[in-house]
């Protein structure tokens, strides 16, 4: 049953919306404040943040993704992995790299109870949960698509985590909601570890906007808004 039944019954993750450098590292970290944002999902917690009030569950952390990130597997080492050697843009993280001990730390601290909150959540009868990110307007160093211009709105099922049909259907509502701007399915993001591994608890749908000024970010939160609230009123 839904706790509020004026609330969408959806979940809503935000892992990088947060800028804070957690006290364990900050001796060794060599990054700015603006290199936090960059490396982080600029703009994130104005769009979404707010839409606490109006879905069921809202979980998101104020670590800086160039510090633990969420949206990477517990044993991704990369460059650009769960705990960093250099952020999106190639900037090295730390003055020296964090002993395994100190690795150990930040994710038992910072990464499991994220994760394990979102397993929790799966059996709380919600409909469906959203990964909910910012994207850079033209593609950094690290990525796929470096160097290319993005879509508004990119959506990635994680190779398939939703029933037959939904797909469509968030693309539908996004396309109608963000129109006339281009919205994708899995360009050129097709979901991360949060989608592809929580999608075997409850479906999952990963959702990238552009840090493109096409919208303000109260204006991207709207249309985010009304393409849930118009999924949602397809699947009541």
């Amino acid at each position: 049953m839904r706790a509020n039944a004026t609330r969408l019954p959806l979940l809503l993750s935000v892992p990088h919306a947060g800028l804070r450098v957690p006290p364990e590292v900050s001796d060794r970290c060599l990054l700015s404040e603006r290199d936090i944002v960059e490396d982080g999902d600029e703009g994130a917690a104005e769009i979404y943040r707010p839409l606490a009030a109006e879905v069921e569950v809202l979980q998101t952390t104020d670590i800086a993704r160039a510090i633990v990130d969420l949206n990477r597997a517990e044993d991704d080492f990369s460059p650009d992995g769960v705990i960093k050697t250099h952020t999106c843009w190639g900037v090295p993280v730390y003055r020296e790299f964090p002993p395994p001990a100190l690795v150990e730390r930040l994710l038992e601290r910072y990464y499991r109870p994220y994760h394990a909150r979102l397993g929790e959540l799966a059996t709380a009868g919600l409909r469906l949960a959203v990964d909910c990110h910012t994207m850079a307007a033209i593609a950094p160093p690290v990525a796929p698509d470096a160097g290319q211009e993005r879509p508004a709105v990119c959506l990635g099922d994680g190779g398939g985590r939703l029933p037959a049909g939904w797909v469509e259907a968030l693309l539908e509502c996004f396309a109608e909601a963000f129109a006339p701007h281009r919205v994708t399915l899995n360009q050129p993001f097709s979901g991360g570890y949060i989608t592809r591994s929580h999608g075997r608890e409850m479906p999952w749908i990963q959702l990238e906007l552009s840090r493109a000024p096409f919208l303000g970010p109260a204006g991207k939160r709207q249309r985010v808004l009304q393409a849930l609230r118009a999924w949602c009123a397809r699947h009541d």
